[in-house]
């Protein structure tokens, strides 16, 4: 829940009644994309293991274990105001929509990143090929400040990209050509997770990071005039009933 959010720097970390566990938003965005509403998560760490930095292995492990379906309604927050958080340079805003779409925009001064842009409807389908198997990355000269901070425990170069001043340490280079815009786009689905609802609505973040993903979502959930809670068959009726245009 966005209720227990207590550290957002680098990662986005939870605590409640003591315990705190850190760099949540992969797993939490895998579960969300995949159409995961309730799950028991047993960890006997501080931090979600890091695995290879993506969340494809989250994703593959749903896979093969499957996901039972229960007999109560899915229901969904859907945006009915546009709603938005900015900071100097940076921007984050939702916009009521049937679906759930994000475009994300990031900027980095680096030969190899630079702008990137993503534009897409996330599906559990385009989640596991086009978002899921996207790294975390990291820059070089921010590597002893992120372990100082207690965060990246278990990085090594098999569990995250690693942007060096003359190009991609990593021995197998990138997966994609925008990998780190769609490894935010990742990290904002986990951060929007912890609404507690599958999300109807349009997405849009600037440069935005953990800081103004949990902004976005407190300020959603502490003004119930925003959105509203809604099943699919109601939004089915609601169609059905619309006059043809």
């Amino acid at each position: 829940s966005w209720r227990y959010v207590q550290r957002v720097s680098y990662a986005t970390s939870l605590m409640r009644q003591g315990v705190l566990i850190s760099t949540t938003e992969h797993l939490l965005s895998t579960f969300y994309s995949m159409g995961l509403d309730n799950a028991y998560v047993e960890i006997d760490n501080l931090e979600v293991p890091i695995l290879d930095g993506s969340g494809q292995p989250f994703a593959e492990m749903l896979r093969e274990a499957g996901m039972r379906a229960t007999r109560r309604r899915r229901r969904y927050l859907r945006i009915v105001k546009p709603v938005s958080h900015e900071a100097p340079g940076k921007r984050i805003e939702i916009r009521p929509a049937d679906g759930f779409r994000l475009s994300c925009r990031v900027y980095f001064p680096h030969p190899l990143v630079g702008h990137q842009r993503l534009d897409m409807e996330v599906t559990p389908e385009s989640y596991a090929e086009e978002i899921a198997p996207a790294r975390t990355f990291g820059f070089e000269q921010e590597l002893d400040a992120m372990r100082n901070m207690g965060l990246i425990r278990g990085a090594t170069l098999d569990s995250a990209v690693c942007f060096g001043a003359n190009g991609v340490l990593n021995e197998g280079g990138l997966r994609f050509a925008d990998e780190p815009c769609r490894h935010k786009a990742l990290d904002l689905i986990g951060d929007l997770a912890l609404i507690g609802r599958p999300l109807l609505g349009e997405v849009v973040a600037e440069r935005a990071g953990h800081a103004m993903h949990v902004a976005l979502v407190a300020r959603i959930m502490s003004d119930a005039s925003l959105y509203e809670v809604v099943t699919a068959a109601e939004l089915a009726e609601r169609a059905a009933a619309a006059p043809a245009r």
